[in-house]
């Protein structure tokens, strides 16, 4: 089978758990795999190249670009399609149909966005969600047309070296109807303990919003309109839950949309005690 002409990049950090089956879902269909590594302190260099992926580490020196962008730059610059992967993410057969007849123009034609906007198949408490709360990821970049930003929060905790939750500036973009499919093997404490820190970057944007606004401008994840929502914890919930139908995923469509409200949660209550430290800010 011809190989896609695109690179897979999936940056780690003792991403042991997952790599595995990661690594396998992607290593005979596209041209090259590439794991980029923290300093992971568990198995995953070692799983990850036993599979034949390549092995690259990484160390943040503490400033932009950070890890995706230095991805960017740096893995195989000679193939202008990058596609990026958590470690605990696998292309469905779906996707892979869908990217090779992209991939495959007759002649005379030639791929011409940007950036592909693909779907997560999120997995939550064991159970594939269908409904509630949805992820789109930029996740298939052409190198010489897309950048991350590089907002002004590399003080704010909680994000370190990875790229914060906005997605990298790309024109055109297209969006894919088949998904990535994110079944995370860890126990769902490490789901918590994620977004603990996200929430801590989240919070800080709170208090700076000259920042906050930057962020905003780089096309977030978020909508300027729910951004604007009053009681955010319970407009996630009614929004996942009941708007988007998450009842029907069961039980794990209530622990989700729980838990992403628990999130919105965390973010206000860290922001007011950010506000009460400082009676300055905003």
């Amino acid at each position: 089978m011809t190989r896609l002409p695109i690179v897979v990049a999936i940056p780690t950090k003792d991403e042991a758990e997952n790599i595995t089956t990661t690594v396998r879902s992607v290593i005979d269909h596209f041209r090259a795999v590439v794991v980029v590594d923290s300093d992971s302190t568990d198995d995953t260099r070692a799983l990850a190249g036993a599979e034949g992926a390549e092995v690259v580490p990484y160390t943040w020196d503490g400033r932009y670009p950070k890890k995706k962008q230095w991805c960017l730059e740096h893995v195989h610059p000679d193939t202008d399609w990058l596609l990026f992967l958590d470690g605990d993410e696998t292309p469905s057969p779906e996707l892979l149909d869908e990217l090779r007849r992209i991939f495959t123009p007759p002649p005379g034609r030639t791929v011409r966005p940007a950036a592909f906007d693909i779907p997560l198949g999120y997995w939550f408490g064991g159970r594939r969600l269908r409904h509630g709360h949805t992820i789109v990821k930029r996740a298939l970049l052409d190198r010489t047309r897309c950048r991350f930003p590089a907002p002004d929060d590399l003080e704010a905790p909680g994000m370190g070296e990875q790229e914060g939750h906005y997605q990298p500036l790309a024109d055109p973009v297209v969006r894919l109807s088949a998904p990535i499919e994110h079944r995370d093997l860890d126990p769902v404490r490490t789901w918590f303990d994620r977004h603990n820190r996200y929430s801590d970057w989240e919070a800080w944007l709170e208090v700076h919003p000259e920042v906050r606004e930057q962020i905003r401008q780089a096309k977030t994840r978020q909508g300027q309109l729910f951004h604007r929502a009053p009681w955010k914890p319970l407009v996630s919930f009614a929004y996942a839950y009941l708007y988007r139908r998450g009842f029907l995923d069961g039980r794990a469509g209530f622990d989700y949309a729980l838990a992403m409200s628990f999130y919105r949660w965390q973010i206000a209550l860290k922001a007011r005690e950010l506000r009460q430290a400082d009676p300055g800010r905003p």
